[in-house]
Order: C-alpha cells, then structure tokens, then sequence
C-alpha cells in the first residue's frame, strides 16, 4: 500500500510538472505583436561612404513578433500594447521563413523608395537599375514547387532577359502550354539555373510559372548610399529612412539635437502609407526618449469605410497610444515628406 502511494506520488509531481513545462514552453499556433526597438537610423545608412554624425536621432521604430506559449497568452491579456493574432492570420499559408523573407523584400523595396523620394526632394541624381522579377510566393500546383524559393529573384527565361514584370509575364504567356522553360535566377548571391514546365493558373486560366512575383530594382543616386537595415524587415521604416537619407544629400541638420522617431511606408513621390503596430511604436519611441514622433495620417475613404466601418487612421490611434502612456511625446501627423520635413525645420 505505501509503495502505492508512493508511486502514485510520483505519477502525480510527473504530471504537475508536465503540465507546468507546457504552460511554459509550449508554442502554439498563435503570436503575439509586441513593443520592438527604436533605432537611429544613421547607423544603417551611408552616403557617399560615411555615417551621419550630427548630434541627435531620427530613430525608426519596430514591432515585435512572437511565437506564443500558454503562459504568454495569459500575460498578454492584461497588456493594452501586445495583441493576438493566429498564425493563418498573420502570416497566411507562408512558413515562418518564407514570411521573413517576404519582409525582407518589403524592406528591401522601402530603402529603394526612401533613395527615391530623398533623392528628387533634394534635387539630386538618381536611375533605378532594374535586376528582375522577386517570386514572392510559389503555387502548390507549380511545377517549380521544390526548384524556386520565396527571395529568389529571376533574371532571366530561357535566355530573354525583360525589363518589367509585364514583359516578363507576357513572354511566359506566348509559350506553348506544353513547353519545358529555363530560368536563370539570383539567389542570395548565388547563380542558379532551373527549368519545369508551365501549369494552369487558376486566376488567368493562363499557363504560367505559378508564382506569385513583383519587381525587384534598386536605386541608385549620387553621391550613393547605402541602405542596410539588417535583420529589420518591412515597409514601415521608409519614411524615417527618408529624412535619414536626405538629410545627409542635402546636407540639412533636421535632427537639431532632438531625439525624433516616427513611421510610416514612403512611395517614390514622398507619399506617407499607413502602418501595423502603431501603438507599440508609440510606446517604444516613448521609453527610447522620443520628444516627436511621426504618424501617418492617412485618408479614412468611403471605400475604406465600407470594408472596415470601424477602422480608425494611423494617426488617431497613435494619439490613443499616447494617451494611454501619458506621454509628453508630440504626436505630428504627416500625408506627405515635406510635411516632417518642414515640421522639422520650422
């Protein structure tokens, strides 16, 4: 009977300690979007070779992705700056690799507008240099399902080299829907060479490659500079890469000693796009000592309106987040580059 009982005994811590280990550790299919960094962005930019040294900080800011445990499910209910979101949601059919890789074009594609927009603000030269179609997602049905990767970018097809996206899709669509393709493609800085056949799209009911693909360039402009975020992905930081960029070209002190974060995409003409996270960047740029902060301020359309009737812009909620922390930080709208830009400067 004591042996009973002490097994029993046993059995049972197994158990509480089992259930304690996966409270803990266990990660399930949910992540949680929380508070990242705030950086200074001098430190990934260079132009014409150099770093920008000028006292102060334009700091862009990021949000953090985390794979949930039970525990940190629990926790991040009584967080008002950390939200749930389910991994289909998040990151739809994408492995966590292949999402990382997709932010990291989007980054890759903010810098090229950022060099963009800086560059016709100052009055400077710049090209575009186009390097071929980025694949962006394969189709289970493709036949280069195994022999391309998400990051990868072509640039080349059976030898033709394109321009566009367009050229490149209207030349797939002339071949012969029984045709073997070569495709010659970039793949972190390796060469590589593959070939399959075309499939049946089920959008076009054209025969393509079944990827999924946009243009991948860079912009090049003088005097140059060098863009390198590291490990940071998507779009968010153009716009504090911007004032970054220009400043430096344009040789115009914006920071003033201050300490300015902000956010925001940025197209080639300097327009400022809405953003994810906005709350947590606010938080972040706050605790960093942050005495401005940029959000976009984007329209609220009747069409935006009829899609979501509850959607709030960027900037709105920025000034919620701000209030919730009690922040002294300036919370400054902007549409357009000139708008921080002049903000800055007057």
């Amino acid at each position: 009977m004591k042996f009973n009982k002490s097994r029993n005994k046993i059995l049972g811590a197994i158990f509480i300690f089992a259930i304690v280990v996966l409270f803990f550790f266990f990660q399930t299919n949910y992540y949680l979007e929380v508070p990242g960094s705030a950086e200074p962005t001098s430190q990934f930019v260079k132009v014409d070779g150099k770093h920008d040294k000028k006292k102060g900080n334009l700091l862009l800011t990021t949000v953090g992705i985390v794979r949930a445990t039970p525990f940190l499910l629990v926790k991040s209910m009584e967080n008002d700056f950390e939200t749930i979101y389910p991994q289909e949601e998040l990151m739809g059919n994408e492995t966590s690799a292949q999402y990382n890789q997709v932010q990291q074009y989007y980054m890759k594609s903010a810098t090229n507008n950022a060099v963009q927009a800086a560059y016709t603000k100052a009055h400077k030269p710049f090209n575009k240099v186009y390097k071929g179609v980025y694949v962006m997602d394969i189709t289970s049905n493709s036949d280069f399902k195994g022999k391309l990767e998400v990051g990868d970018t072509i640039n080349s097809i059976n030898g033709y080299k394109f321009k566009s996206s367009n050229e490149f899709i209207n030349y797939v669509r002339k071949q012969n829907k029984k045709s073997k393709v070569s495709i010659s493609l970039d793949r972190n800085g390796r060469k590589l060479n593959v070939s399959g056949g075309l499939v049946k799209l089920k959008e076009t009911k054209h025969y393509g490659l079944g990827i999924t693909l946009t243009d991948d360039s860079v912009a090049k402009g003088v005097p140059p500079t060098t863009i390198n975020a590291g490990e940071i992905g998507g779009p968010s930081a153009g716009l504090m890469f911007t004032l970054q960029v220009y400043s430096q070209i344009a040789n115009k002190n914006l920071k003033q000693g201050r300490t300015v974060a902000g956010t925001g995409t940025i197209s080639p003409d300097g327009t400022v796009g809405p953003i994810g996270g906005i709350d947590k960047k606010v938080f972040i740029a706050s605790a960093e000592g942050a005495t401005i902060f940029f959000a976009p301020d984007d329209p609220v359309t009747k069409e935006i309106k009829k899609y979501d009737p509850d959607y709030v812009n960027n900037y709105h909620l920025a000034k919620q987040a701000a209030k919730k922390i009690n922040t002294k930080m300036k919370i400054v709208p902007v549409k357009k580059l000139d708008d921080a830009i002049n903000y800055l400067e007057k």
